[in-house]
């Protein structure tokens, strides 16, 4: 396996070009968020301002507005759905943090570690609303019901998450299932709601979005156990009792010795164990072959809009189909 990249993507990634390009419409939509998260409680606008002000690339609602831009529209719609996809990605963020008992993310403490769970999972509820309140303005019911739909989804895929931890003997498809929801659903309905907006055909959107998100969570499952994210230990799913796609794929292929240490070391995880748990999967190449289900979900992202052919080339199209191959790039 080659040596990883821990950043995120280059300095010339499609995503940055993506953020040159609608740096404007990015501007507007970090408005909305400020001014939606403002609550005559104090707590909540300080509380949900740590974690955004946290940063990340936003690619959620920045695909929103890419999407949006490949039918020109000029209306605040597309912003006001870009924040509300934000607000919906927080809230799972505080929720999950919560639930999995996290303490850091972006390399700050997590929300729940500096003003406690209670008001973390409550906050988290405060930023579902203002979405809804978001979607509502649009006067779009087929936007709303796309946004309402995900959030829904997220909420089985957290739970479905939970309900398996530790076990192991969850199949390719029970994993499928759960990153489907908790990732790819957001993804797509982020790609969708432009040309739903617009009146336009939805179902290549839906299908990129889809594909772009499986792939993006599967590579992140990955750079768990090769190159965490900043802010993250190596091995935090493995801490946690998660099962991903690498531990289903080496116990798939393991000899009865390994899959015996495999199934004791991820029931009883500690840290001690952590080199030869991951030596075990490198064994069977489980990396290698969940990088290869990731590129095969990058090339259905890039070609479900490659093959639009109503859609005008220009630069954002061509970074939307760059994309899923510049995520993937981050480990190999």
């Amino acid at each position: 396996m080659q040596n990883v990249n821990p950043m995120f993507i280059n300095d010339a990634s499609p995503l940055d070009q993506l953020g040159d390009v609608l740096h404007d419409d990015m501007v507007a939509v970090n408005k909305v968020i400020l001014d939606r998260m403002q609550s005559d409680v104090p707590m909540i606008p300080e509380l949900a301002g740590y974690l955004i002000a946290a940063g990340g690339k936003r690619i959620r609602p920045l695909l929103t507005l890419a999407c949006a831009s490949l039918f020109n529209d000029m209306s605040d719609n597309p912003k006001k759905l870009a924040a509300a996809v934000e607000f919906i990605h927080t809230a799972t963020l505080l929720h999950d943090d919560v639930v999995d008992g996290s303490d850091q993310r972006r390399g700050k403490a997590t929300a729940n570690e500096v003003f406690g769970n209670q008001a973390s999972v409550l906050v988290g509820d405060f930023l579902f609303a203002r979405a809804f309140e978001l979607m509502v303005e649009t006067g779009n019911i087929n936007a709303l019901n796309s946004l309402a739909r995900a959030s829904a989804t997220i909420t089985e895929g957290e739970v479905l998450q939970m309900s398996l931890i530790g076990k192991t003997d969850i199949t390719r498809d029970h994993y499928f299932k759960v990153i489907e929801a908790k990732t790819a659903a957001l993804f797509a309905a982020s790609c969708e709601v432009a040309p739903i907006l617009t009146g336009k055909d939805s179902a290549p959107f839906t299908h990129y979005g889809h594909a772009l998100g499986m792939s993006f969570q599967i590579i992140d499952d990955v750079m768990d156990y090769t190159s965490p994210k900043m802010g993250k230990d190596k091995g935090d799913d493995f801490m946690e009792g998660k099962i991903t796609l690498p531990l289903i794929i080496a116990m798939e292929q393991a000899d009865e010795m390994d899959k015996d240490f495999l199934k004791s070391t991820i029931a009883n995880p500690s840290l001690d164990n952590l080199d030869d748990f991951i030596a075990c999967l490198e064994k069977y190449n489980a990396f290698e072959q969940s990088i290869e289900i990731a590129q095969e979900y990058s090339h259905q992202a890039s070609e479900a809009l490659g093959n639009h052919t109503d859609l005008v080339s220009g630069s954002v199209l061509d970074d939307l189909i760059e994309l899923p191959q510049s995520i993937l790039n981050r480990v190999i």
